[in-house]
């Protein structure tokens, strides 16, 4: 599933070509997706000019004059394609006023599409009881250390829950954890403020990097250009089992090793992760 940094590439690529500009007509091929799809989404969409686009977590915005707002998202397999031809799997096609197309394509159909008002998109079902932004100002180690108090779950896990951060998956909880240097496995209550003095800056560092990359391109993900992400070939320990450690002090290096947490496989440095 796209991750933050994914979702923020996205959702630029498609400001670029959306904000100011006037939907002339929305199209919807197929009646749901995860969950039903508000009937009425394509009139509101038609006609409608777009006045700039949010995300928030792995979800995102799209934001109409009307005080409407099309939460979007992603999906196992979704993506947004721009001024391509209508492809297998598309399920909502918007063809602007001038000139162009954007569509949103999912084979597995795990995405959604949803209607909301502008003013109240924080308070969406899917949103409500997400955790903060972790390239918000609001996001700083003693607000992640008190939300870290009494869990008694491994820090990895916990970094997944979107109640505590949002937008953090797979790829990147293992990522910022090895910057860290914290062990994937340590209960995250027992992390004090030390580890989660670097484990905060690590986060963002592994983010900002990642959305500067253009996000990882694993499985289906692409930008809405076309192109890939380019974050992969960064990538420390994630996809990395049985390779030496880009970090270890010197032989004997034991290599990334993998152990599966709440049923996905985290990559981590047994050696410099404590």
């Amino acid at each position: 599933m796209p991750e933050l940094p994914e979702v923020e590439t996205v959702m630029r690529g498609l400001e670029k070509r959306l904000a100011g500009r006037t939907i002339a007509r929305a199209t919807l091929h197929r009646p749901d997706l995860r969950w039903p799809i508000p009937p009425e989404l394509p009139a509101i969409l038609s006609g409608a000019t777009v006045i700039g686009l949010r995300r928030r977590g792995k979800y995102f915005f799209i934001r109409l004059a009307s005080g409407h707002s099309i939460l979007v998202h992603l999906g196992m397999s979704g993506r947004m394609v721009i001024d391509a031809p209508f492809a297998t799997h598309e399920h909502l096609t918007l063809e602007i006023a001038d000139g162009g197309r954007i569509g949103f394509v999912d084979p597995r159909r795990f995405g959604a599409l949803d209607l909301i008002a502008t003013e109240a998109e924080d308070s969406h079902k899917l949103l409500i009881n997400m955790g903060p932004e972790p390239l918000g100002n609001e996001f700083s180690a003693p607000l992640l250390l008190a939300a870290l108090t009494n869990k008694k779950s491994p820090i990895k896990t916990v970094l997944l829950d979107q109640s505590v951060v949002a937008g953090i998956g797979n790829i990147y909880a293992s990522e910022a954890l090895f910057r860290a240097r914290i062990s994937p496995q340590r209960l995250a209550g027992s992390l004090g403020p030390t580890r989660v003095n670097r484990l905060v800056p690590a986060i963002r560092d592994t983010l900002t990097e990642a959305i500067a990359a253009g996000g990882s391109s694993l499985r289906d993900y692409v930008q809405p250009s076309g192109e890939l992400g380019y974050f992969q070939h960064a990538w420390k320990v994630y996809g990395r089992a049985g390779q030496p450690c880009p970090q270890c002090p010197g032989p004997p290096c034991p290599g990334i090793a993998t152990l599966v947490q709440t049923g996905r496989t985290t990559f981590y440095c047994g050696k410099i992760q404590k």
